[in-house]
């Protein structure tokens, strides 16, 4: 069975990780103390907060025996005050093993936990910071209560620059053997978006279909519709030609298999470059929030991204 990539290429160490050099350098000088206070990794998703964590244990621990210090649980499987007094409260207040003072308990997606849960592990955190450490990591940290804010040092990751994901990509399709063209490495920026897991899950689908990455198998596999699309249906719409906008709509859901989500998210990122008054690119992602709300909450997909569509038509007129 072929290695996910995600895991095959996680950097080992501290230095190894891209993209967050003022964050590497903060957390090696708690390697060096062999200690860490309370932590919040903050940030979007694929910036490296868990291989941060994993990086960050193996370097005070050692490669050896780190495992055994280390419990690592996901709050979005387990998100109620059980977990915290039953699996978290039991490896805490157990003793470190070896010669470290410490132990860490790594919480992903940490704000996904309720409120209860949040005031459970408050106390927690309060009763054994003596021998363990929390890192929790979330992609929103006003989510966490305050309490916890405030015992812990906050760490805020950016999302990963344009080079540095050609870089690392460029790593891995040479140790894959693999030929990356252009413009399928700029797609691949393209759909990333600074989630350098993206690109690697997304290069990796693309490696199972051919050897040569090109922009067009990219667009294949990551339902993604190319942007001068998403661009040619909104000019249709803008244009008055409600029906033609409608066939070019659906076109794009069946030709990518895109979901409403994805195709909001296409149509508002190309709103920006259309050449009409800032006022009507307002009024438009206006609309454009109102309508991927509504699909969010569950209102019917099609229906809704026609009435977008006859929100762009209607623009169109003012604009004649």
């Amino acid at each position: 069975m072929q290695d996910i990539w995600i895991e095959k290429y996680r950097p080992k160490i501290l230095d190894d990780i891209v993209g967050q050099n003022n964050i590497m350098e903060r957390l090696k000088a708690y390697v060096k103390t062999k200690n860490v206070p309370h932590l919040i990794f903050a940030g979007p998703a694929g910036t490296g907060k868990t291989t941060s964590a994993l990086a960050l244990a193996r370097e005070i621990f050692g490669a050896e025996t780190w495992k055994q210090n280390f419990h690592e649980l996901n709050a979005s499987d387990e998100r109620g005050i059980a977990i915290i007094r039953g699996k978290i409260k039991d490896f805490a207040r157990t003793a470190p093993i070896g010669e470290t003072k410490i132990k860490i308990i790594f919480l992903d997606e940490a704000d996904s936990l309720t409120p209860d849960a949040q005031a459970a592990l408050r106390r927690t955190i309060e009763k054994y910071t003596r021998i363990c450490r929390f890192i929790l990591s979330v992609n929103y940290s006003s989510k966490i209560i305050e309490p916890i804010q405030s015992r812990c040092a906050v760490f805020r990751f950016k999302p990963i620059k344009e080079e540095d994901i050609k870089k690392y990509i460029r790593k891995i399709a040479t140790k894959e053997k693999l030929e990356i063209t252009s413009d399928g490495l700029e797609i691949l920026i393209f759909i990333s978006r600074g989630d350098l897991r993206k690109a690697i899950n997304t290069l990796q689908v693309g490696a199972s279909i051919n050897k040569k990455i090109t922009a067009e198998i990219l667009y294949e596999t990551s339902a993604t519709a190319r942007p001068e699309d998403v661009k040619e249906l909104i000019n249709t719409a803008i244009g008055g030609n409600f029906i033609a906008a409608r066939n070019q709509l659906y076109d794009l859901l069946i030709k990518y298999g895109l979901s409403g989500e994805d195709i909001i998210k296409q149509i508002h990122r190309s709103i920006f470059d259309l050449t009409i008054p800032d006022e009507n690119k307002v009024q438009l992602i206006e609309k454009t929030g109102e309508i991927e709300f509504r699909i969010v909450e569950g209102s019917n997909t099609h229906i809704q991204l026609e009435s977008l569509l006859a929100q762009f038509v209607l623009t169109g007129k003012t604009l004649k």
